[in-house]
């Protein structure tokens, strides 16, 4: 009886492997962003790439379900907070067109800059992720595996 248990926990972990931060690093996004999940969601972040100093840039977010199906933002809200250097720009998310929200904020593009994006969709709860847009992949953890037990 033991078997089953076990058997449940390792199908549900390796279908949330699918959605990792590393595992959405290896994936190519529709629109050159970073891909997170959020709830039932994922989030693409598109940021300046070569912004040098901090000036008004724009910021892109789409939404997508677990399939890559557009998910429409027509009344959609959210917000961007960015982290560049020692800099903080929070950026109001607007609907711009089928399943993007846009908007734009005093923000450097710097490798160390960090992004939180929220997006309440009409009707829903909040969703929200975490984002390194201009980080270089890092190799998938080393201690992957800790929770299993051989």
């Amino acid at each position: 009886m033991k078997f089953i248990p076990f058997l449940a926990a390792a199908l549900i972990a390796s279908t949330a492997f699918a959605h990792t931060d590393e595992y959405l690093d290896t994936q190519k996004s529709a629109n050159g962003g970073q891909l997170r999940m959020a709830g039932v969601y994922h989030f693409e972040l598109v940021v300046s790439k070569d912004s040098q100093e901090a000036k008004d840039n724009p910021v892109v977010v789409y939404v997508t379900d677990h399939a890559g199906t557009k998910v429409p933002t027509v009344g959609a809200k959210g917000t961007a907070t960015i982290l560049s250097g020692k800099a903080k720009a929070t950026v109001n998310l607007l609907p711009d067109g089928d399943n993007r929200l846009k908007g734009s904020g005093a923000y450097a593009s710097t490798p160390d800059m960090k992004a939180i994006v929220s997006v309440t969709l009409p009707g829903k709860s909040p969703e929200q992720a975490r984002f390194t847009p201009l980080a270089v992949p890092m190799q998938s953890a080393q201690d992957g595996h800790s929770g299993h037990s051989h």
